[in-house]
């Protein structure tokens, strides 16, 4: 018999095979989207969606670019927020390049590239310390998903989408969701109001909440930024779907896209405007639609974003010789 000591216990056998479930499950969802978007794209008249394309009116791909840069500018922001709650003194234009740079990146590559590890590095080779840089990107975050929140409590709550029919959940159930995103949004405001003490520590890291001023700010600027997003859309669209509905399917689809981890919520988002839109609008203005959105939103920032990043990239290379000689020198004054 083999001794008690001997046995594995009965925790590792768990953590063995755990891993290799969930990868299983992902593998089996990725399948599974793949599936349905192929299934999809072979519905669509792709010739009808190019036509539609060469055909958009320029005044809505110029108000869309408008209101591009004003989400743009206003998410660059966000980190103007960490900058007065961290009180670290890069100055405003280098702080709005950064968050640039990360959210683009963001947008495109999924938010472990840029949102976490892009914003990291860019911050650390300007000086900050891990833990400020940490701070910093949480309250940005902050301010997007409250936001978020906010906005989809209210929308889901008052003003709930007319779901195509068949569909489970219902408006009820879309009703009774909002509202509880509501409550969660309200609830975080009244802990940044009525908390004494502001300083907590959540799995190993110290959390400090901000003032309710500084609370409020981000929930206004998260709201703003989701609904200049909606904006581009709707005007994309040209105004053919009332603007609550497209910024609740917008809300909708930027959960999927996080929830699938596709970069850029390639396909996903074009999945689920088609499915909730698709009974009011024909699947091709859809699509061509979401495509100048991805072009406008997406990618025209890209191709900045990536020309800021070189250059940041190749002035800290230039910098580093330096750096390192005063640092020799400093060490051989005071042998």
């Amino acid at each position: 018999m083999t001794p008690a000591s001997a046995r594995p216990p009965s925790g590792s056998t768990t953590k063995s095979w755990w891993p290799w479930l969930k990868r299983a499950a992902t593998a089996a969802f990725f399948m599974l989207v793949a599936w349905l978007l192929v299934t999809q794209a072979r519905a669509i008249e792709w010739g009808a969606v190019l036509a539609a394309l060469a055909n958009y009116p320029v005044r809505a791909v110029l108000g869309a670019a408008a209101l591009a840069l004003l989400s743009l500018l206003l998410y660059s922001s966000f980190d103007l927020l960490g900058r007065h709650y961290t009180g670290h003194t890069l100055r405003a234009r280098t702080v709005m390049r950064v968050t640039f740079i990360s959210y683009v990146f963001n947008l495109n590559l999924g938010s472990l590239v840029g949102g976490v590890a892009l914003r990291y590095r860019l911050y650390a080779r300007l000086g900050l310390g891990a833990g400020v840089i940490t701070r910093v990107m949480t309250l940005s975050m902050l301010a997007n998903w409250m936001g978020y929140l906010l906005l989809a409590g209210v929308i889901f709550g008052f003003h709930a989408p007319a779901l195509p029919p068949g569909w489970k959940i219902g408006s009820g159930g879309l009703q009774i969701l909002g509202f509880v995103l509501l409550v969660l949004a309200l609830l975080y405001l009244l802990l940044c109001a009525g908390l004494r003490q502001r300083s907590f520590i959540l799995w190993g890291h110290e959390i400090i909440l901000p003032s309710l001023r500084l609370a409020t700010l981000q929930l206004g600027m998260g709201v703003t930024n989701w609904l200049l997003m909606g904006g581009i859309v709707f005007v994309l669209l040209q105004q053919k779907i009332a603007f609550p509905t497209v910024v609740s399917v917008l809300l909708v689809a930027a959960v999927a896209g996080v929830i699938t981890h596709v970069p850029a919520g390639l396909g996903v988002l074009e999945a689920v405007f088609i499915a909730l839109l698709s009974h009011q609008l024909p699947t091709y203005e859809l699509l061509a639609a979401l495509l100048a959105y991805r072009a406008i939103y997406y990618l025209a920032p890209l191709t900045l974003a990536a020309v800021l990043y070189l250059v940041a990239e190749t002035r800290a290379k230039k910098s580093a010789p330096a750096h390192r000689q005063g640092s020799a020198a400093g060490d051989k004054g005071s042998g």
